[in-house]
């Protein structure tokens, strides 16, 4: 049975990080104002006070998806960077420094790498489920008022910061194919299932990993979406590519703890 958009909605942002939790889509009080407006249409000047507050919210939650996404976007650009320069530091004092002093270190940079990595998964998330969410409200506002509003609001949204992923999608790409390389093969396969030895330093990050796969998840249910596909509907997603990250995909999402 397919889980309410309301329902995983709900789950998404528990599953989040604590100070994201307040940018996800108003969608209890959108909801709400559709149901008023809907059931007021003699009483005109409410329903006009209404359908305006509801206007209102829309675009002050199109406002706050950019704001919250483009600054996002950009820290993750500037950390890619920092990245992919320690990596080329240890790269290059490889042969100068103690075998035990580097891997040390290249432990550290596998963590940050996951854990980066989980964190632009969450963001790509972050569009698909707001987005969803505003078209699923559109809907429920066109079907109970006999309105139109759907189409040439979808239409603006389209063009907005935060439905424009494709940066972030590439840092993405680029992240996975820097694990692959990072990660020693011997390890792939069970690194963060082990609570001992040296993968301990990669378990830390196992929360966000995990909540990473949750997300995939979750994006890859909504762009399969009903049996009624249209202009509305988000393309269909591919899993990731990187060998490390499908083989955990098994794993069952945690709760972020607030």
């Amino acid at each position: 049975m397919r889980m309410k958009f309301g329902k995983r909605l709900q789950q998404q942002i528990q599953q989040s990080f604590p100070g994201w939790r307040d940018k996800f889509l108003a969608y209890k009080e959108l909801k709400k104002l559709v149901k008023l407006i809907s059931l007021a249409p003699s009483m005109l000047n409410k329903s006009s006070k209404t359908e305006a507050e509801f206007l209102h919210l829309l675009d002050y939650e199109i406002e706050k998806f950019n704001t919250f996404f483009m600054e996002q976007e950009e820290d993750f650009i500037i950390h890619h960077k920092e990245l992919q320069g320690k990596i080329k530091e240890v790269a290059d004092n490889a042969n100068g420094s103690p075998a035990l002093e580097m891997e040390e270190r290249m432990e550290k940079i596998r963590k940050a790498i996951v854990n980066f990595h989980g964190e632009m998964v969450l963001l790509l998330n972050y569009s698909n489920i707001n987005y969803t969410g505003l078209s699923k409200i559109l809907k429920k506002y066109d079907k109970r008022t006999g309105g139109v509003l759907r189409l040439p609001f979808i239409q603006k949204v389209l063009e907005q910061p935060f439905f424009t992923t494709d940066s972030i999608s590439k840092l993405v790409k680029e992240c996975e194919a820097t694990i692959d390389a990072v990660f020693p093969p011997a390890k792939a396969t069970g690194m963060f299932h082990s609570q001992a030895g040296n993968t301990a330093v990669l378990v830390a990050g196992e929360d966000i990993f995990r909540n990473t796969v949750a997300a995939l998840l979750t994006m890859q249910e909504i762009r399969r979406g009903s049996s009624t596909h249209n202009h509305f509907s988000l393309p269909p997603l591919s899993l990731p590519d990187s060998k490390i990250i499908q083989s955990l995909i098994v794993l069952p999402p945690i709760q972020i703890p607030s």
